[in-house]
């Protein structure tokens, strides 16, 4: 578990988990003031669940290329 691009990778999943539980206790309020927060959080989960994908990605065609 050296490789700083796994590292990272796993971070940004943590990071998507943490924003989905913003916006899941943000939409358990239920006011109208918390279903706007609660889409807000899930366009940036949606932002953020991008940016992982494309970071496994990158990491798989890194692993790829080294033979690791």
């Amino acid at each position: 578990m050296d490789d700083p691009l796994l590292i990272i990778a796993l971070i940004a999943c943590l990071g998507v988990v943490f924003i989905l539980l913003m916006g899941i206790n943000s939409f358990r309020k239920g006011t109208a003031e918390a279903a706007k927060d609660s889409n807000k959080f899930m366009r940036w989960r949606l932002i953020a669940q991008f940016g992982a994908v494309v970071l496994i990605m990158i990491f798989v065609w890194v692993r790829r290329q080294t033979g690791g």
